[in-house]
Formats: C-alpha cells, structure tokens, sequence
C-alpha cells in the first residue's frame, strides 16, 4: 500500500482508532527496555535475574527499592527526550477527525504532551506517582529529585509509578473505556509501531480486519497482524504519518 492510498482512507474517515507501541517514539530516542538496541537486550540484571522479574508487582511487593532501580534506569534513558513527528501528526488527525483514540502501550507520556486528549494509556504514565498506601497522588515531569525508593510525603508509605508491572492486572477502567469506543466502531484501524503481541492490542485489529474495517500497519518489520491488516507500510512511523498528513493536507487545499 502508498502512502497516498493511506492518506486517501483517512481522509475520507471520521473516525480512526490508532495503535502505538515502542516503535512509535524510537524516532525520540527512546530504547526499548529490550531487544535490539534496546535498554537490556538479552542481558540480565546486576542481581542475576531477567528484567521482567525485577520489574514485576511481586518483586515491588518484596523488594521496592530493587524495583525503583530498574525504573529509574528506565526513567532517565528517556528523560532528555520529547513527542516527535508521529506523536504530533496523531494530534492533528485527533484535531481533525469527529472522533480518534490512541491506545498506546508506552509509558513515556509523549501522546498527551503532543497535545492528543482521547488517550488510553494501557500500561500507564511512569510520570504519575502514586502512594501504595494512601490516595496521594503527583506527577512529576522527571526523576531528578525523586529518591532511590520515593516514599510517600503524606503517609511515609512507598510511593510508585502508575504503570502496569510485569505479573500484574491491566487497569479496569481503561479496559472498560477501550471497550466502549471498540463497541461504538471506527472507520479505520492503524496499528503503528508495535508487535502486536499481547492480545488487547492485536485484536482490536484481527477484529476489524474480519469484518471488513480498512486496517493499516505501520511497522519496517512484520508482526503477527500483518497478513490479517489490507495494508501495510514498511516503514518508520514519522515517515509513514507526516506522509499521510501531507496527503490528507493536500487534498483539502
């Protein structure tokens, strides 16, 4: 599929559901906490054990200080970086369509700081802090001042990000909110920068590929919902969106 082909369906829409995962913020700098060039890669931690044992709610439960090390490493990989060109373009077509949602596995914030308001942020914003004891709540725009294990100014009780950790449950409430604007429909479906392997993010896709729904990928390499989607562009997400955004532009001018 063109770029211009894409742009073409947008357009034409007044509703699009749009996916994103790692890929969708590489262009910030941001690392992937594995994989290929990623935070981790294949590595174990200083402890001898795989990051997703450390970063995981019954390690935090045992250990929160061993927890908050990880997070910060995680924390301060991004913390020079900004919303690129993807995350904008996603704000336009949110300015522009009657109704667009981005649910994001990312943590990192960039959605809502690009100026999109319709997010689901599944796993959660590692800027929102919480208390594990209290209804204290803050959000911080970085780390810098936080300490090694941050505890809570109100109760003195351990304070946390508001993000998923491995082992634990997905936010009901932002299930329930997907599942909503799922039931209400979209014109188009755009999967952008994800590998599509967790199943609440594959199968918004699968579900609008079987009922005929025009489905996009963005992704330079195939994922487990690439024979499913009618399209598919190999490519970066700012290539792929700032594309479509010019299409779109030029055919209202």
């Amino acid at each position: 599929m063109s770029i211009e082909r894409a742009g073409e369906l947008l357009a034409d829409a007044k509703s699009a559901l749009f996916i994103t995962g790692a890929g969708i913020s590489a262009a910030s700098g941001v690392p992937t906490y594995r994989g290929v060039g990623g935070l981790y890669g294949d590595r174990v931690t200083d402890e001898g054990m795989r990051i997703e044992e450390a970063l995981s709610g019954p390690m935090f439960r045992r250990s929160p200080e061993l927890t908050w090390k990880y997070i910060h490493q995680i924390e301060e990989a991004c913390r020079c970086a900004a919303p690129n060109a993807a995350h904008l373009a996603l704000a336009r077509f949110e300015a522009r369509l009657d109704r667009s949602w981005v649910l994001t596995q990312n943590v990192d914030g960039f959605h809502r700081a690009a100026g999109s308001r319709n997010v689901i942020d599944i796993h959660g914003d590692v800027h929102r802090l919480l208390c594990t004891a209290c209804p204290f709540t803050d959000v911080v725009k970085d780390y810098t001042r936080l300490a090694p294990c941050p505890l809570c100014p109100t109760c003195g009780d351990v304070l946390r990000p508001d993000v998923v950790l491995f082992g634990e449950m997905l936010p009901q409430a932002k299930i329930e909110r997907l599942h909503r604007e799922l039931e209400r429909g979209f014109d188009v479906v755009v999967s952008v920068g994800t590998s599509s392997l967790f199943p609440y993010i594959a199968e918004p896709v699968l579900d609008a590929a079987r009922r005929g729904v025009p489905t996009i990928e963005v992704n330079p390499e195939p994922t487990v919902v690439s024979r499913a989607v009618a399209f598919r562009l190999p490519m970066g997400a700012v290539e792929a969106l700032e594309g479509i955004w010019r299409v779109i532009e030029a055919r209202a001018s």
